[in-house]
This record gives structure tokens, sequence and C-alpha cells, in this order.
């Protein structure tokens, strides 16, 4: 019986040309184990996510998929958040709550479950999967491998039909990782769930296929049992044979005979018996490098915590790293590895002992990335800051005196040496992790660093690339830039570093060159090693032992990468990021100069006379004056495309009419009954009218044309926003960006939105500032100016510039939000309702109406461009458009 079978699945996502996936068609058995394999870029994520519709992307989708044999998109989104699991790549992007055991119970809470259930659920899975030993722990207190664990865990307690993994191990340790593929080779052997999983370590997940399938390019290449996947890329040349388990690459090396071996006890099997028929060639020994020009990287006895009463995760760590050294520092997660390249690059300062870089103490350094250092994160995502990747290259020009020619030279470079060609007008977010880890990569090469330090740079990279990258290190280390590296990849490590360092619990246990490292270990070492032990035991690598075969292996490139290393004719580069005018640059001085001492008369620090004594709001004006100063001096104008609404879609929908004049019409009716029939008792009883009159049309709508998930996700992080800008402007009154929060959200997502990002924010806010009374014309009050943003913009009577969106919002503010806010005090009050009365209130609020017009005013003609702008690719991404 087929779990899954997909029949001519084409996929591309949206303004792109090609195809990620190309007319696919296969089907899988229940109870089998499929291993999807495939070079960086491939479609393997995009295919599993197809999946589960929950997370599949959004783009252009031809072709079918069936769950036993239901098509995919007739399946409840019940029965598929039960019937199949997916794990995600990082541990930390799918734990939800704080403690293991609410971590467990949290998707069988949320599925309804009653609590006997729950409660045998969990007990069962945790007994299954041995966490009771941390069962009531923290999450945060967890390794990495716990929390992948927890996190398989917590969706196996579901019982799914399906378990689908994306790279699950990718961030994990051999031994994390070892124990991990172990559960899920368990899962799949004693539960027969069926196991759908793409990875890199194929070394261990080849065993414990059924078959594997491989893709390039979108198309399918292979699919069937792991030895003859591997016999159809052998044969047809493939560079997906590169990533093949060693044992098998050996084996045909040395021109095997006999069934290929795929594990590493099945390798080790036929190398006796070859050894035993054959006599082995010696391994001529690694060449070694003469280090002349001293050390470039020094650890002298340096320990570190990260808080006083933390215990210490650096204890007295010594190391130095020559000019021109490829250093490796392997270890398990929480070892210290990753802590140490803090140090280094100056994100940390050790609690004892020096860190001295190139002979000179790292305080001592004024800007370390000046072309000395390098740094190429765990997260690559943590260096993205423009649209497209080739946005991204140029960035690291700007503000330099570098010349357009020596631009487009380097540039060139790094784009042919990355394989970045095809990615170019891609944005950096949109491709995937290998292709993202090499667009970090020529960033950093860019930079042209003395030092460079790498955390875990080969994950996602395909086997073909490691080749690539290995060849980048080499040409570097031979133009005396020193290379560190944090990796978990130990075949990696084994093959190409200079020198291995073993970090244990905050200290260095082991250090030497890879060939006595990797055969001294007998756990943490390579499956060549692991293959060759007591018959050849210097080999460590399948290079190593295809030479003491007798096979021939071809000799690496090293690649010339002079065009960006630095040299003795290469300009300093400058730090100026923004160029301004002379005369800007002052008054900017003079403003922020003004802000500070009218800030410090206003908290009384100092005193000082009062440029405006008989005005009430004097305080505000003084504080504002200067403020709006110095952001008109330093601001800039933002390059955009402003997009307005076509004619042939500017006609509001049905229930946008309905849910508008139900409002517009009840609510003022209301308040006129209140004032006219209820006298003192109104407050209550029109407040809680107006709540629910002006909330019930639009979450009605809103719930009826069925949102998605990724659709609310987004309007509860517009509201969150909306919040945290209260909350942190608490101190400066009626100087809030939440009406130019709401009026960005009913542009961008239409009036519906709009209303409920308002009427959300007020009410999420007021929980903070305990301003119950007017929660219900506060959430009025901002919903409407939401609401009427999306109908105007919609109906393309407001233009979507910062100008025009700055102007109305201060309309929208003194008119709309003043407009209700002053009745509604009236209506409070016990005061006699008539027009004197409100006109008397609307007038003694007028300039704190003002105030807050102004600030909104600002709020948008700074931020309202590139707030749009990123919703609009968000909108353009998820498939929000509509």
């Amino acid at each position: 019986m087929e779990a899954i079978e997909v029949r001519n699945l084409s996929f591309r996502y949206p303004e792109t040309e090609k195809y990620v996936l190309r007319d696919i068609s296969f089907e899988i058995t229940a109870g089998e184990f499929i291993a999807v394999c495939g070079p960086s870029g491939c479609g393997k994520s995009t295919l599993l996510r197809q999946f589960k519709s929950a997370l599949a992307p959004h783009g252009e989708k031809s072709g079918e998929i069936y769950f036993d044999n239901i098509a995919l998109t007739d399946v409840s989104f019940m029965d598929q958040s039960t019937k199949i699991g997916f794990v995600l790549q990082s541990p930390e992007n799918q734990v939800v709550t704080d403690k293991v055991w609410h971590e467990l119970a949290f998707g069988l809470e949320s599925i309804g479950l009653d609590t006997p259930a729950i409660r045998r659920r969990v007990a069962e899975m945790a007994s299954f999967f041995g966490i009771q030993n941390w069962f009531y722990k923290n999450v945060t207190e967890l390794s990495g491998g716990q929390k992948q664990l927890l996190n398989l865990a917590s969706i196996m307690v579901m019982q799914p039909e399906i378990l689908i993994l994306d790279e699950p191990t990718s961030q994990l340790d051999p031994v994390a990782a070892g124990e991990f593929l172990a559960m899920i080779g368990r899962i799949n052997r004693e539960l027969g769930t069926t196991v759908i999983m793409t990875e890199h370590r194929l070394e261990e997940v080849f065993p414990m296929c059924t078959r594997t399938l491989i893709l390039d390019d979108g198309k399918v290449l292979a699919y069937d049992k792991p030895h003859r996947a591997g016999e159809y890329l052998k044969t047809s040349s493939h560079r997906m044979f590169m990533a093949m388990p060693s044992a098998m690459r050996i084996w045909y090396a040395a021109d095997g005979k006999g069934e290929c071996p795929v594990t590493a006890a099945e390798g080790r099997a036929w190398f006796e018996n070859f050894a035993s028929e054959n006599k082995l060639v010696e391994i001529p020994p690694k060449e070694k490098k003469a280090f002349d020009d001293g050390y470039s990287v020094e650890l002298d006895d340096v320990w570190f915590r990260y808080e006083d009463d933390l215990p210490d995760v650096l204890k007295g760590i010594s190391l130095k790293v020559h000019k021109g050294e490829f250093y490796a520092i392997l270890g398990g997660n929480g070892a210290g590895k990753s802590t140490t390249l803090s140090l280094l690059n100056g994100a940390y300062k050790p609690t004892k002992g020096t860190v001295k870089l190139n002979g000179a103490e790292l305080d001592s350094i004024k800007n370390p990335f000046n072309g000395l250092l390098g740094v190429l994160p765990q997260n690559p995502q943590a260096l993205f800051a423009s649209k497209t990747v080739y946005g991204e290259l140029l960035e690291i020009f700007a503000g330099t005196k570098t010349h357009q020619e020596e631009k487009d030279r380097r540039i060139s470079s790094v784009i042919r040496l990355c394989r970045l060609e095809e990615l170019l007008k891609k944005h950096p977010y949109d491709i995937s992790g290998g292709e993202q880890q090499r667009v970090a990569l020529a960033k950093v090469l860019l930079t042209e660093p003395q030092i460079l330090l790498l955390d875990e740079p080969t994950k996602g990279f395909d086997a073909e690339f490691k080749q690539e990258f290995a060849a980048v290190i080499r040409g570097l280390t031979r133009q005396n830039v020193t290379v560190i590296m944090v990796s978990h990849d130990v075949e990696f490590c084994a093959k190409y570093a200079d020198r291995c360092g073993m970090f244990f619990n905050g200290k260095i246990v082991a250090e030497d060159e890879p060939r006595k490292f990797f055969a001294q270990n007998k756990f943490y070492t390579t499956t060549a090693a692991r293959m060759s032990r007591k018959i050849c035991p210097e080999a460590v690598t399948s290079e190593d032992i295809i030479v003491a075969c007798g096979g021939s292996v071809p000799e690496e490139s090293v690649r010339d990468v002079s065009e960006y290393v630095v040299t003795e004719k290469s300009e300093p580069v400058s730090q100026d990021k923004i160029k301004l005018p002379l005369w800007r640059k002052i008054a900017a001085v003079i403003c922020a100069v003004i802000s500070v001492i009218v800030v410090l008369n206003y908290t009384e620090v100092i005193t000082l006379p009062h440029l405006f004594p008989a005005w009430k709001l004097t305080g505000y004006v003084e504080m504002l004056i200067p403020v709006i100063g110095l952001i008109l001096c330093v601001s800039q104008r933002a390059e955009i495309q402003i997009v307005q609404t076509p004619k042939d879609q500017r006609k509001l929908r049905k229930r946008t009419v309905a849910a508008a004049a139900m409002v517009l019409f009840a609510v003022p009716f209301t308040i006129f009954l209140g004032v006219t029939f209820f006298g003192e008792r109104r407050y209550l009883l029109v407040a809680l009218l107006v709540l629910i009159e002006c909330m019930l049309p639009f979450f009605l709508v809103f719930e009826g044309r069925k949102p998605q998930a990724r659709e609310l996700v987004i309007i509860a992080v517009l509201c969150a926003l909306g919040v945290a800008g209260r909350a942190a402007l608490f101190m400066v009154p009626n100087f809030k960006p939440v009406i130019a929060m709401v009026i960005i959200a009913g542009v961008a997502f239409g009036g519906e939105t709009g209303f409920l990002v308002g009427a959300m924010t007020m009410v999420v806010s007021n929980m903070m500032f305990s301003q119950g009374t007017w929660t219900p014309w506060q959430m009025f009050a901002m919903g409407l100016i939401g609401f009427i943003s999306g109908v105007l913009f919609k109906k393309g009577l407001l233009r979507r510039n910062k100008l025009s969106m700055a102007v109305f919002g201060f309309i929208m503010t003194v008119v709309v939000y003043g407009g209700i806010m002053n009745p509604a005090a009236a209506i409070m009050s016990y005061a006699d309702i008539n027009w004197e009365t409100i006109a008397v209130y609307y007038l003694s609020g007028l300039p704190v109406d003002t105030m807050q017009g102004v600030a909104t005013f600002l709020f948008l003609y700074l931020g309202a461009e590139p707030m749009l702008e990123k919703l609009d690719r968000i909108k353009v991404k998820y498939g929000l458009i509509s």
C-alpha cells in the first residue's frame, strides 16, 4: 500500500522562471525508509514541504500528491497534523514551550485530547525515548542533541503514519547525530512508521534505507536501493557519487568484487578480505607545511563565563595558530567551540587570560574587521541585509573608496569562486541553506581578511562544493591567511586540516595533525578509520584506503585567490557609512546636543527656564523640535518602486462594504441611545455594545474567509510590533508608532486586517498600561483608522509614498482618533452631553492630538516605505496578495 504517491509534480517559486521540481513521479510504500539526496539547491527541502500543506511553499504547482490514496488537498489540516509529522533542521525553530513535558503535551492539547489520554501518551513517549531524567527540565537547559530528540518525541507523541525530516542532524555533533539517527531507525523498524528524510550524513543513513531518491536540477536521477543508486551514479560519472558512503567509494575505486559494501562494518569486512589476498601499498606521509612567519592567533590561559553566577564555559584554554595554518576545532555541542570564536572576534571578553591577533592584544586593535578578521557565523542569515544576493556582495563596499572597476573585478571573482551565477537576482532568504552558506562565504572573502574564522561552514554544502571550498582554503593559506574552523564534519577536517583540536568541557584535551588525531580515536573519528583499524592504522580518509589498495586518487586543485586576498597595494577600507553635506552634519550635532539638554531638563537632572512657559505642552515641544531636526538631518531618501492598486482591482468586496456599513451605523446609534436614555449608567452598557459592534462584524468576515495560519502569524507580528512600540516609548506621552503601524497594516493587507491589527494592538497593550475604561473606544478608533487606510488605498485614493502617507497619518490621528477619543471622554464623564460639551472636550484635547499626529507623521515618513517593501515581499512569498 502506497503511503505517498507523487504524480507529475512540478513547482516553481513566485517571480522566478526556473522550476525547482520538474515532472517528478514516484511512490513510497508504507513502512519504507526513504533518503532524499542531491546537491544543494536541487529541490530536496521543497519536495519534502509539499507533503504537508501547512508547510508547503507558495508558488506555481502542477501535478498531484496522494496520501493513503487520497489527494493531499482533500486531507484536512487536522488529519495532516496527526498523521504527517515534520522535523525541521534547527532544533530552536520547533520548540514552542518552556518545559520538556509541556513540549510533549503541546500538540496533544492543540488537537483537543482529554487529560488522561495526554498523560498516557506523554508517559509512553518519554519512556520510549528515554528522556525521564530530563522530563521536568527547562528546554533552555538542554543540549542541541537533546532539543532535537525532544522535537522528534513531540512529533511522535501524535502517532503519525509518516515522519518527514529535513536535515535534522545538520547542527549536531557526530555522537549526538548518531544517537538521533539510531532513534529514527528504531522508529522505522519497531513502529513501522514511514520515514522520508534528507540528510548529508549518508554514511549512517544509507544502511537504514530501503530506497534512496536522488534529485538533481529538480529531476529524479535514481530511485532504488542504496547500492544500486550508487552504481548508477558511478557508471554515469555523476558528481553526486562523491557524496556516497566511504565504503562504496573505496570499493569502486579498488575495483572491488562481490556485493558493494554500504556500511562501515561491511566495508571493514571487505577491506580485511582484500588485505588478506593483496599486499597493501604504503601510504605516503602527508607533506607538512613549514610555518616561518610566527603566530597569527594566540590564546593564553583564557577563561570565560557568560554571567558571574554561572559556571565557566572555557577553562584555561591556551592555543597558538601559525600564519597560513588551517586549524580545525572539533568536539561535542556545548564544549566551548563557538564561544572560543566569539572571543577571537571580540564579541566577548575573556574573564581571565589574553587574546592576541598578529602579536597584538585584541583590545588594543581599533577595528579588527578592517582587513584583519573575517567571520562566517553558524547562521549565515546574520550577515544578510539586502534584497538580492548581488546586493549582499555589493553591500561590502558601502562607504568605501574602492573604485568601481575594482568592485566589479572582486565581485566577479568571488561569484565564480562560490558558484553564485544563478543566484544573483534572488533574495538571500529564498535560497537553500547550502546556497546561503556560499553567499555568506563570498561576503566574508570580499572583506580580504588575514584571519578567517568559520563556524560550521560546510553545513549544507554538497560533496562537490566541499571540494571547491577546500581548494579555496588551500589557496587562502598559501597566501598566508590563517583559517580557524569550528566543525562537526570530521571527514572534511581529516582530509584538509593542518591541525585538529578536540574541545571537551571547556578545555583542549587533544591536539595533533589529522592522521594521528583521528587514528587515536575510536568513536569520534572517520568512517575510513573505523574500516582500516588494525589493518592499516594510518589510514583515516577514503583516499588513504584507496591508495593502500593500489587505486589512484585524482589530485585536487588549489584555487587562485590572489584577486581578493590582501596585498600590499590594497587601499585601507573607509568606515564612513553615510555621506552627508557638512551643513547637515553640523545641524545634526546641534540638534543632538539640544535634545540631550532638553531631556535632562525634562527629567529634572538639570534645571533650565522653559522657552514657552505659557503653553501647557511646552515639554513636548522642547523635546520634539530638536528630535525632528536630528531625524531630518540624517535621513536618506529610499529608492523603492511605488506600488498602487491597479484600477481593475479597486472594487471593494461586499463583505467589506457590509462590515463598514454595520459599524458606521450601529456605533453612533448606540452612543446616541446610551446618552439619551441611560443617563449616568451609560458608560458600561455603551462601552460593551460598542466593543461588540465594532469587533464582531470584522471577526466574522475575517474568519469567514478562512485565513491561513501564516496570515495569522503575520497579523500577530504586526500587533506585537505595535505593542512593543507603545511600550518602548512609554516615557514620551503621545509619541507612539501605533497609528503608523496600523495604517501600514491596512495598506499592506487590506481594511479587515488593518482593523484587527488596530483593535488587537490596543486591547493587548492596555493590559500593560491599565487603561481599562478607555479600551473599547481605543479599539474602535484605532481599528477604524486601519480599516479606512485599507479601503482608501484599495480605491486608489491614498498614494503609497512616504509624504502622502505621513500627511494622511496626521489627518487620521487628529480627525478620527481625536474625533472618537475626545467625545468618548465626555460620554464617560458625568457631564451633560450636547454639542457644546463635545466641542469643549474636542478642543481641549486638540494639542495632545496634534502632538500625536506629528509623531505619526514622523514614523510614517521614516518607516512606511521600508516597512511596506518588506511586507510586499512577504505577500508574494507566502501568497497573501489576494
